[in-house]
Order: structure tokens, then C-alpha cells, then sequence
């Protein structure tokens, strides 16, 4: 490593590398292309800082004149594009770099100049690199390195068109970084048309999840999400938190509710400015602000200090939102909590995604309004004004309170001035809701009992499941697989449970007078389902109907009475031939014939106008030498006058 990146590391009080960082900068990988996956948050920027010094400076410690730039980092947003500049000004700023930025929101006028000064790297977002060199004020000829920071992002935004604008303007001899949190069909489509065989690096554990991030899930009742989330802030009462919401109209609903509740609040949406966004970033890091609202625009790469919570008010739509929106937190080995407000509604929906991104998170209900307030009497004992030396002025006050109030009335005010400044908790609603999880792997040890009962006697799992918990005092979640035969049913219970089963059945072993319950050793070996059409295949034969409709009892049932007919059990009757209707008689006397009878023909007489010949229909020729006359405007009446229709205008 050179000497003065080395140095300015050990400035920012690094004291090891992180894994990512160590692979990069392996000295085999001097000159590699390199397509590296790496943890959010794992100083990814740092990585390709060290990894790219040597193509741009060799062995020399400091940059020569500033000119056409050697490097170009590329990354999908502003906020990133500028968090990446701040990086590499520390890592660089003992060689004597020049950086210019070209991000979309700011002032193109001003990076064009800059340009024109010289600059040794760039970095910007896609649409403004492209617009720079498309008007000639970037030149990548000298370009020795190019890295694209998270390339995945990029892709979903649709910046491909612009990176293979930008990767075929720079020399083929160049080396290519591509750092990107998955390796999709995309991914692996630009490396393999614009690096010269690149070097995988990983340092992603598929079985581990980010061990200095707390993940949970904080239950509620659907109309108490807001209220939760507001509990959660107040319980932490961290120094920097982010509540992450999938729009702008909820991202403007929270930010004004938590503006009315007292916090220190600032927005982040694409409908802002850059410059806004500016300001907000730089109130969060002053400490002016101390919740941060946002939609996705602001999980990639935002870096603030003492970030200990990020809030998820919805759910993620992917695995990848999840994770890039929890490594807000829990960098450079910093803790943080990644809380996931699951209502009722969403719970199964936040387990699914949980599950996908092998994270095991710890499910809890959100805080309540006393244990906050206890919470609150805890931080006031706790704080270290009380162990400070008192000047004499103080002392002085002191007395002055003595003498006017008592010490209970000076402890009740010290409580009630501290709360003053704070938001007041919000009242839950009651909620017993549980952990939704996945029957099948939380069953536990099992095993199998037999029924006399199966598919030929009509059974299925609907009613047999009620009566297993009625007749052999079982619970629901003792119940587990429930598989069906022709002659027999094999049920699945719970180990613990079967003992108590069948001694609550008695000697006979029996739910019902014609079903009996047989303990299998182990579990049974099933036979292959048949198709409907009695090939082995997936489904059971559709015996659906075969149950009779209506409030029938299982013994009943199994009594094989005759069902009523239906309306599909019903063939269609026989159609009757057609039979013509005799026409009524009418009575002439009323009915009068509309028109004479005819006479009828004599024998061998020919009809009438027999033998005529029919008259030719001839058009009357049209004379063209004489003039042809106009026609009048209507029947019998004179044209109208020029101007104005057939009714004279009255005047005056």
C-alpha cells in the first residue's frame, strides 16, 4: 500500500482492513479486472480507493498536473455520487488529487469549468457523465480505471443504455471495477462484454447474516402502525434514526405527523431538490435533525453517523430493498436495529421475506406507553450531570430551591422539565396476536396413527379434524400431517402427545363406533397417488361431491344412508318429438277475408301475361345542349336569398 494512503487511514483511526478491502488490494489483483460482491456497509468505497491507486499512480506518491482524468467512478445516485467524492478526497488527500463531481441536480455550468481545469477522477451519476461527453467537456482517452458502485442499482434504474455509452468511450485497455451486491444475468452480461476477464471476489456469506445488525419484527395491530413506530423512536432515543416508507405521500404523512409530535425531522423523496436533500443530509449529520423519513432513493450507500436504527414503516419489496435498507446501519462495526413494523395483515408477508433473505430476526410487540415512561425515569437517574462537580453558582441555586420547595416537589419538577422536551408515548391498542410461522418446521418430533376410515368411506380432513381434538382432547397445534387413502388415514401428532391420546380413547382405541385409532411404530410408507384417471400421477381422485350437503352427522355418514338427488345426479330427459299444432277455425262472420279469393286456374290453362313480352327499362339520355335548369329550394317555393336561408329577415 503507498505511503500516503496508509497514512490518512491511520488518520480516520483504521486500524485493520475489512475483508473486502483486504481481497482487493491483493497484490495478484494489481491489474485485474475485478467483479466484486460484498456486504452493504463492509467500506466497499475505501476498497476500490486502495484498488485502483496503483493503476493511477504507480509507484509515485503524488499526482502530477491535473488533465484529462485518470479515473472514473460511477454510482446510481447523487447522494452516493457525493457520499464516494468525500471518501476518496480523505484516502487521496496527502497525493495531491483533484476531483471534480458531475451529478445530476447541481450546477452543470460550474463542472464544466471545473473539467476544463483538469481533474485526476470524476465521479457522477450516469445521465450527467454522458451529458458531459457527449458536449465534449469529459474526455476519457487517458481514462486508466473505471468502477461502477453498486451496478445492480444502476441497472434497475435504467442507467444500461448510458454504462455501455460510457464503458465503449474509454480505452479497451483500461482496467474495470464492477462492485455490485448481487450478480444478476445483467450483471454477468457487462462483465463479460466490457472486462477483460475478471476476477470474482466475494466476501458475502450465504448462511450468516450481518452480525452487527439487530433484526426484528415489531407486531401490531393494523391501526396501530403509526402509533408504533412513534413508540420505537421514543424508546431508543437514538442519536440518528430512519424510517423507511415505499412512497411520497407516505414519506410527506410521516414527516408531518412526527413534525406535530415534536421530533426533529427531515425528508428524503425524489420529489426534492438536490439541494434540499443536501440540507437534510447535513442537518442529520449536524445533529440538528434526528429522524430522517425516506423512500428507497436514500438505501443506497447514505453513510450518517451514529445511525442506530432504521424503522422499515413498510415492508420492502424485495430481498435487496431489505438488506440495502438495514445497512444504513451497522457500519464499520457500529450496532444498529433494523425494525420491521408487521401489523397483522402483513405478518405472514414479513416472515416470507425474512425467510428469503436468511435473516432470523426476533419478533416482538412495540413498546408501550409505560414501559417508555419507566424507560424515561431510568435515563434521568442514569445521566451523568448527576456525577458532575457543582460550581459555586449552582451551589447557590441549590439553596434557593431548598428554601422554596420541598425535595419531592424539586424531584417531580426535575422529571416533568425532562419530559417536557419530549414526545409523549402513544396508547396501544390490546394485542395477543402470535408469531406467524411455518407449521411444518416448528412441528418437532412426531408420530403417525392410523384411522379405519379413508377415501372410499367419504372421509376427509375437514371433519376428521375436529373430531380428533373433540374425541382425543387434542389441540390443533398437536395435529400435524393428515394423509388420505383408499381404506385408511394416517394422521401425524405431536410425540408428546400420543400417550395422552390414547388413553383418552379407552380400551377400544376408537373416535366413533366405526372408526378405530391404531399407533403406528413409524412413520407409514404412503402409496403413490393416483390421477383422476386412475394413472399414478399428482392429485387424488375428486371426491368432493361425494359428501352429503347439510348439517349430516359423521356416524351418518359412515352409515352409508342414501344421499338425496341432485341436480347433478339428474339426467337430462328424453326430448319429445315435435308435433305441429292444428290451426283454430276461424269464424268468417267476424274474420272477413282481407282481399277476394282467387279463382282457381282451369286445368291446362296458361297464368295470366303469359306469352307478353316484359317491358325494357331504358334511361332517359341526358342532352348536354341544353342548359341544365336549377333546381328550386323546396317544393313549389323560390331559392333563398344569397347570404341567409329560406325565411326573410325582417327589417329595421
Amino acid at each position: 500500500m503507498l505511503t500516503p494512503l496508509s497514512d490518512a487511514l491511520a488518520e480516520r483511526g483504521f486500524d485493520t482492513l475489512t475483508d473486502v478491502q483486504t481481497a482487493v488490494t491483493a497484490p495478484e489483483l494489481a491489474e485485474a479486472d475485478l467483479l466484486v460482491s460484498a456486504q452493504t456497509g463492509s467500506g466497499k468505497t475505501v476498497g476500490f480507493g486502495l484498488a485502483i491507486a496503483p493503476t493511477l499512480l504507480g509507484d509515485a506518491e503524488r499526482f502530477d498536473h491535473a488533465g484529462s482524468p485518470l479515473a472514473l467512478a460511477i454510482a446510481p445516485t447523487r447522494e452516493l455520487a457525493m457520499q464516494v467524492a468525500r471518501e476518496l478526497e480523505w484516502l487521496y488527500g496527502k497525493t495531491g488529487v483533484r476531483i471534480s463531481t458531475c451529478i445530476g441536480g447541481m450546477d452543470a455550468r460550474t463542472e464544466r469549468r471545473s473539467l476544463e481545469r483538469g481533474a485526476h477522477i470524476v465521479v457522477g451519476t450516469p445521465g450527467r457523465l454522458r451529458d458531459h461527453i457527449t458536449r465534449g467537456a469529459l474526455d476519457l482517452s487517458d481514462i486508466r480505471a473505471i468502477v461502477l458502485d453498486e451496478a445492480d442499482e444502476m441497472l434497475d434504474l435504467g442507467f444500461r443504455e448510458d454504462l455501455e455509452f460510457m464503458l465503449g468511450e474509454a480505452p479497451e485497455d483500461r482496467r474495470t471495477l464492477l462492485f455490485s451486491a448481487t450478480v444478476s444475468k445483467s450483471i454477468a452480461e457487462i462483465a463479460k462484454t466490457y472486462q477483460r476477464d475478471a476476477v470474482r471476489v466475494t466476501t458475502i456469506s450465504e448462511r450468516e447474516q450481518h452480525s452487527d445488525i439487530s433484526y426484528q419484527v415489531i407486531q401490531c395491530a393494523p391501526r396501530d402502525s403509526e402509533h408504533a413506530i412513534i413508540n420505537l423512536l421514543r424508546y431508543h432515543d437514538s442519536q440518528t434514526s430512519i424510517v423507511f416508507a415505499n412512497t411520497r405521500a407516505a414519506v410527506a404523512r410521516l414527516t408531518a405527523r412526527f413534525a406535530n409530535r415534536g421530533f426533529a425531522v427531515v425528508s428524503l423523496s425524489g420529489e426534492l431538490s438536490q439541494d434540499e436533500r443536501s440540507h437534510a443530509l447535513q442537518a442529520l449529520r449536524d445533529g440538528r435533525a434526528r429522524v430522517c423519513v425516506a423512500t428507497d432513493v436514500a438505501a443506497r450507500g447514505i453513510d450518517l453517523p451514529n445511525l442506530e436504527l432504521v424503522i422499515h414503516a413498510d415492508l420492502p419489496t424485495n430481498t435487496e430493498g431489505l438488506l440495502h435498507r438495514s445497512g444504513r446501519t451497522g457500519r464499520a462495526g457500529r450496532k444498529g436495529i433494523s425494525a420491521l413494523i408487521a401489523p397483522d395483515n402483513v405478518s405472514k408477508k414479513a416472515a416470507r421475506l425474512l425467510k428469503w433473505a436468511k435473516i432470523d430476526a426476533e419478533w416482538k410487540y412495540a413498546p408501550t406507553a409505560e414501559e417508555i415512561l419507566a424507560l424515561d425515569e431510568s435515563r434521568l437517574m442514569d445521566d451523568p450531570a448527576w456525577a458532575a462537580e457543582l460550581t459555586e453558582g449552582e451551589l447557590q441555586f441549590a439553596e434557593k430551591l431548598h428554601d422554596r420547595f420541598t425535595p419531592e416537589q424539586i424531584a417531580v419538577a426535575c422529571l416533568r422539565l425532562y419530559r417536557a422536551g419530549l414526545s409523549a408515548p402513544e396508547e396501544l391498542n390490546v394485542h395477543t396476536a402470535k408469531r406467524p410461522q411455518d407449521p411444518r418446521a416448528e412441528f418437532g418430533p412426531s408420530a403417525w396413527v392410523s384411522l379405519s376410515v379413508g377415501r372410499n368411506q367419504r372421509a376427509e380432513p375437514r371433519w376428521l379434524l375436529p373430531l380428533l381434538c373433540r374425541a382425543g382432547n387434542l389441540e390443533k397445534a398437536q395435529i400435524g400431517k393428515i394423509r388420505m387413502e383408499d381404506d385408511e388415514t394416517f394422521v401425524e401428532l405431536k410425540e408428546s402427545a400420543l400417550t395422552g391420546f390414547m388413553d383418552h380413547l379407552g380400551p377400544n382405541a376408537s373416535l366413533e363406533d366405526e372408526i378405530t385409532v391404531t399407533a403406528l411404530p413409524g412413520a407409514p410408507a404412503f402409496a403413490p397417488r393416483q390421477s383422476p384417471g386412475g394413472r399414478p400421477g399428482k392429485g387424488a381422485p375428486n371426491k368432493r361431491f361425494d359428501k352429503p350437503r347439510g348439517n349430516t352427522s359423521s356416524q351418518e355418514y359412515l352409515e352409508g344412508q342414501e344421499r338425496s338427488p341432485r341436480s347433478f345426479d339428474k339426467k337430462p330427459a328424453a326430448k319429445k318429438p315435435y308435433e305441429k299444432k292444428p290451426r283454430k277455425e276461424r269464424d268468417d262472420a267476424v274474420h272477413a277475408p282481407a282481399k277476394p279469393a282467387r279463382k282457381p286456374r282451369a286445368a291446362g290453362a296458361a297464368p295470366a301475361g303469359a306469352g307478353k313480352p316484359k317491358a325494357k327499362f331504358e334511361k332517359p339520355k341526358f342532352d348536354r345542349s341544353k342548359p341544365a335548369g336549377k333546381k328550386p329550394h323546396r317544393k313549389g317555393g323560390k331559392p333563398p336569398a344569397r347570404g341567409g336561408d329560406a325565411t326573410p329577415r325582417r327589417k329595421g
